[in-house]
């Protein structure tokens, strides 16, 4: 049987957290566009706002600035929906309502503030000109903090994880598992970890692709069992209906365990691989596949809806899942849905869309999950055992083409049984990885989730206070895009920037360097 949630209500990034947020989001697991708003709204801006907003919202003689200047109604999606549908008759502006529909208003709010919320850099998908990482000291609200570049050898990266003694784990979508020492020396690609495929690479940056090497983790144990857990989209042609079809390859996310000698990869174990039903030609951006263990040893592995967005309402299908194995790959015999029929018995969580952060507090005794919405619409969540998150019957966010995704409203699920976010971040900030603060180079930070961002080019510190999050702070800013984020055991932070023209591991340290 279901459990029911708690329903909680949602918490606006535009009220909650204050600052708007740019919605460029790579991870489309449909091959949209989602780098630029639509063009279908940024043409009827020029027809019917340019004159007197300015062609690049700078403001011209009959209007205000839109960028660059605080807007005088605020700059929440609510305010903002509210100004245009209302204009301002005594300023000249022409009320939109009756005009426009309700969604095109509402798609006009996201594209002002997915404008205003750009970096400065103009970095928010990888391309242009390389991210410079910043010199000397930056003061944030309780730690002084400095850069270190602490690797540049990098290749289409993905994900990181510290070990024990100043090493990392480097995971490279086309090139595999790789070892960056304390000292910042990348070694060769582990020999016999599986299979990753060279294709999917445009100008030098991954954009679509099937068969790459996807999240690391190392076991709770690793110090005494050595165990490190690796996923990857599993490819395969002529092995299903699809690829037979279009005879095309196609793959699904799988994960394995082993262990790393001399530059090996050994003592390999399955952990999960799904029916080759249910493998698809999506991309495996839009996989997420990350893995988190629990206090109680048990891993969790996140698989977004790469093969269709109905299917993360199916519970026979893996697609926007969580699943739940004991650490050999076991099924635990109390996940939710090990006794229906039809359901995949390592389903732990289902209805999300593209997960790209998945992390357990140890302090709150929370699993959370960060997660890529559409148009706006990421999100941070609280993953509860058989709870259902909406995707796609209902999300903040709305379709690249300005249609409402639900208007934020469940459709077709009893709202006794979904789960709302902990956090909405509307415009997308194009949330990726995520980790909590548990060391003691800082202090202040202790408990702490740390948010990477991938269009913001940012990293955010989230206070939590149980489930819900009392404060927000931007600790750095236009850096590039943050892949991957991840604090390790000696308590510095770690960082996986990804650029076109170079990507690179840096970390976070005391912003006094040592004498």
């Amino acid at each position: 049987m279901r459990r029911k949630s708690i329903t909680l209500p949602f918490l606006s990034a535009a009220l909650l957290l204050a600052a708007p947020a740019n919605a460029a989001d790579e991870e489309d697991t449909h091959g949209r566009d989602a780098w630029v708003p639509s063009d279908l709204v940024g043409g009827v801006y020029q027809e019917h706002c340019a004159v007197c907003h300015g062609e690049n919202l700078q403001g011209a003689a009959q209007g205000s600035a839109l960028v660059g200047a605080p807007l005088a109604q605020g700059d929440s999606v609510e305010n903002l929906v509210r100004s245009i549908a209302e204009g301002n008759p005594e300023k000249g502006m022409p009320a939109w309502a009756g005009i426009f529909p309700d969604a095109r208003i509402r798609s006009f709010a996201l594209y002002i503030l997915e404008k205003r919320a750009r970096p400065a850099s103009q970095n928010e998908n990888g391309l242009g000109g390389l991210p410079e990482i910043p010199g000397g000291v930056i003061s944030t609200e309780l730690h002084d903090i400095r850069f270190e570049t602490l690797a540049e050898d990098v290749l289409h990266p993905y994900a990181i994880a510290p070990l024990p003694g100043g090493d990392v784990l480097l995971t490279e979508r086309t090139r595999g598992l790789r070892v960056v020492s304390a000292d910042g020396k990348v070694s060769e690609p582990i020999v016999g970890t599986p299979r990753v495929y060279t294709d999917g690479v445009i100008q030098g940056y991954t954009y679509t692709g099937l068969g790459w090497m996807l999240d690391v983790a190392i076991h709770p144990d690793y110090a005494n069992n050595g165990w490190v857990y690796i996923s990857y989209g599993d490819r395969c042609s002529d092995c299903n209906a699809a690829s037979r079809a279009s005879g095309e390859p196609v793959s699904m996310a799988a994960l394995v365990r082993g262990r790393i000698r001399d530059g090996r990869w050994v003592d390999e174990e399955q952990i999960w691989k799904a029916d080759t039903r249910s493998y698809s030609d999506g991309t495996e951006l839009g996989v997420g596949a990350r893995i988190s263990f629990d206090d109680a040893g048990y891993v969790y592995l996140s698989v977004g809806a790469k093969g269709g967005y109905e299917r993360a309402q199916d519970l026979g299908w893996p697609d926007g899942k969580i699943l739940r194995f004991h650490d050999d790959g076991r099924i635990p015999d109390d996940n939710p849905f090990v006794h229906e029929a039809g359901a995949l018995k390592p389903i732990w969580s289902l209805g999300h869309r593209n997960p790209q952060g998945l992390e357990f507090d140890s302090h709150g005794g929370l699993l959370w999950e960060s997660e890529h919405g559409p148009r706006g619409g990421d999100e941070a969540n609280v993953i509860l055992p058989g709870h259902n998150y909406g995707w796609p019957r209902v999300s903040l966010g709305m379709d690249y083409d300005g249609s409402a995704i639900g208007g934020g409203k469940p459709h077709g699920i009893d709202p006794a049984i979904l789960e709302a976010p902990r956090v909405d971040w509307t415009p997308s900030i194009g949330v990726s990885g995520i980790d909590f603060y548990e060391g003691e180079v800082f202090p202040g930070w202790a408990h702490d989730l740390l948010v990477a961002s991938l269009s913001r080019n940012e990293v955010q510190r989230l206070v939590l206070d149980g489930q819900h999050v009392r404060h927000r702070e931007i600790l750095v800013r236009d850096i590039g895009r943050v892949r991957d984020l991840a604090v390790g055991s000696d308590g510095l932070v770690y960082l996986l920037l990804e650029h076109a023209k170079g990507n690179r591991v840096v970390r976070l340290v005391p912003g006094k360097a040592p004498l």
